[in-house]
């Protein structure tokens, strides 16, 4: 401890001893628990329905099936994923929840209970069936409801002091409070609450940052802290190595006493699932993922295999729509049936893309390269139908055989709009630091690109996508990327 520190530090450590007791959940706390109480509710029922059984029989089943349960924690976590049931907002809004669990529980189990080759064949015991459903659906039900009522009180919010009241801490804000809801209040959902700002602009003091108050300098913040008691200090400074040496220590200070410490960008990253672009200034652990874990190449390597082997069957698919979208387009729109085009893939390769036409003859023959746009008149009849199942994307299995695609990855971008979108949006190339996908997080989570804003919003997608990329990701993407077909969202 710097002897300038040392009354501070005594002032801390007093004060360490007076913290309030430990409510407040953070946002991946909050998650975990929604998990851990959905699958022993879930399991519960169904051990309720096999004790109801005769007690040989449910031991022999035991003994010959002991990975009957786990099945079932499998199926359900598939399935809501598919339902989104842990997006915390939606956790946060009592019909949201209980419509969302009761469809996955519903699906769940029934998928469970017709799955004969996998678990072990039921007895025709009707009312134990009856009762593992009723169960299982009231009593998540019953869950999500008083997780609503009562952990979005403010005694379990994750209470946190801000430093820095620029623009990084104006994005913050904005990001929060992205997940208002119908009540107004900005919190509900992630469990933040913002107590306010710390900053050394004189001109900030005493001023709101949309709606969040600026409570003093930095020389306060030892002051503001015993005061305020925040569970969680988030540093909203893009040139962090700025800050200077004083409130540096204060910093030190707090963390000492077991306040934690997180930067603006790794709670953006964790609420958003974006990487903040425009403040990561020269730091490159906001940009890049700096380590690895031990298995990742080994990842690549199933990655590749499982693209070899979905490739071969999705081009016997490509195979069998080829007729049929012949057929529509020579009724609608007579021309080429397939589509070619250069994109830029990995390490800025240019490859050449395959397509199904959806879109009329020489589309860009008057304006050159132009991003689609809502309700495009270029579209075709059956165009409109392959874009908004997806269908048009799938002859890009022959570019994953090939090894210049992946099944799942940042999307690849024309040559000739890189090359304007590069100059004007920061680390746009970085997306070519993997390979280009069929479908990827950026496609699953934001809207169709049609501007510079969504590309530049896209970018914050793919590079969030390249920085995590392992299978929860992947399988995320996967799960979305089926919600899209079957709800015919594309575009």
């Amino acid at each position: 401890m710097v002897p300038h520190m040392e009354v501070t530090y005594r002032e801390m450590t007093s004060f360490e001893k007076k913290r309030r007791g430990g409510l407040s959940l953070q946002f991946a706390e909050r998650k975990l628990l929604l998990v851990v109480i959905d699958l022993l509710i879930l399991n519960g029922a169904l051990f309720w329905m096999l004790s109801l059984w005769p007690k040989p029989v449910f031991a022999r089943l035991v003994e010959r099936f002991p990975w009957y349960a786990l099945l079932l924690s499998v199926i359900w976590l598939v399935v809501s994923a598919f339902f989104n049931v842990y997006d915390l907002a939606k956790a946060a809004s009592a019909p949201h929840a209980i419509w969302g669990v009761g469809a996955s529980a519903f699906i769940t189990q029934t998928i469970y209970i017709l799955i004969p080759y996998l678990t072990p064949v039921l007895p025709d015991r009707r009312t134990q069936i009856i009762i593992f459903f009723m169960a299982g659906i009231s009593g998540l039900a019953a869950w999500r409801f008083f997780y609503a009522a009562v952990f979005t009180h403010p005694s379990f919010h994750h209470r946190a002091l801000v430093i820095g009241a620029g623009w990084s801490g104006k994005t913050l804000v904005e990001a929060i409070q992205e997940t208002a809801s119908e009540t107004g209040n900005p919190y509900l959902g992630t469990g933040y609450e913002l107590l306010g700002f710390v900053d050394d602009d004189p001109a900030k003091q005493e001023t709101d940052i949309d709606g969040v108050p600026v409570l003093g300098a930095g020389k306060d913040l030892i002051r503001l802290v015993q005061e305020l008691n925040p569970d969680e200090i988030i540093i909203a400074i893009t040139h962090s190595q700025r800050i200077n040496p004083d409130l540096f220590h204060a910093i030190l200070a707090c963390y000492e006493t077991g306040i934690p410490i997180t930067t603006m960008a790794t709670l953006y990253e964790r609420m958003t699932g974006r990487v903040p672009i425009q403040h990561a200034g020269q730091d490159l652990t906001v940009l890049l993922p700096i380590s690895r874990p031990s298995g990742f190449r080994f990842y690549l390597a199933v990655r590749r295999l499982l693209d070899i082997l979905i490739a071969l069957p999705g081009l016997f698919i490509v195979g069998l729509l080829t007729p049929v979208v012949w057929l529509g387009n020579q009724l609608t729109d007579p021309g080429d049936m397939f589509y070619r085009q250069q994109r830029t893939g990995k390490g800025g390769k240019v490859f050449e893309i395959v397509k199904f036409r959806s879109m009329v003859m020489d589309a860009e023959k008057e304006t050159g390269a132009v991003w689609a746009q809502e309700e495009d008149p270029r579209v075709t009849p059956m165009g409109k139908f392959l874009r908004r199942t997806r269908l048009d994307e799938t002859p890009q299995f022959w570019n994953v055989l090939k090894g210049e695609m992946t099944l799942i990855g940042p999307r690849p971008e024309r040559p000739e709009i890189i090359a304007r979108l590069s100059e004007e949006i920061p680390f746009y190339d970085l997306r070519h630091a993997v390979k280009p996908g069929i479908t990827g997080w950026a496609q699953v989570r934001y809207r169709y690109g049609a501007s510079k804003r969504d590309s530049f919003v896209k970018l914050q997608y793919d590079l969030y996508y390249i920085k995590h990329l392992g299978p929860f990701i992947d399988f995320s993407v996967l799960i979305k990327t089926i919600q899209v077909i079957l709800g015919m969202k594309g575009r």
